[in-house]
């Protein structure tokens, strides 16, 4: 699992019939204080999010079908959160 910030979305109006209906972001991962960590990915949003939020993100197939409720489909990720706060203790 990874925090990532959403930054985009993908709109395809041809695509695999099992990812028909569901909404395709692209997040880029950060470090929990926020630093960018890593490459823009696309993955399915199964609760709701928008650009600009913080979100928690599967990045294995098995979990990131079983969020989707879509086992037999095609994907890599999918945000499983939407990221309210992240404490931080110690330095």
């Amino acid at each position: 699992m990874m925090i990532a910030d959403v930054v985009g979305y993908v709109v395809a109006t041809a695509k695999h019939p099992t990812l028909s209906g569901q909404r395709m972001m692209l997040v880029r991962p950060v470090t929990p204080d926020g630093a960018a960590a890593g490459a823009t990915v696309m993955a399915i949003d199964t609760v709701g999010s928008g650009a600009g939020e913080r979100v928690l993100v599967v990045l294995e197939g098995r979990s990131a079908g079983q969020a989707a409720r879509q086992d037999n489909a095609p994907l890599d990720a999918a945000i499983v959160g939407i990221i309210d706060r992240i404490d931080l203790e110690g330095p």
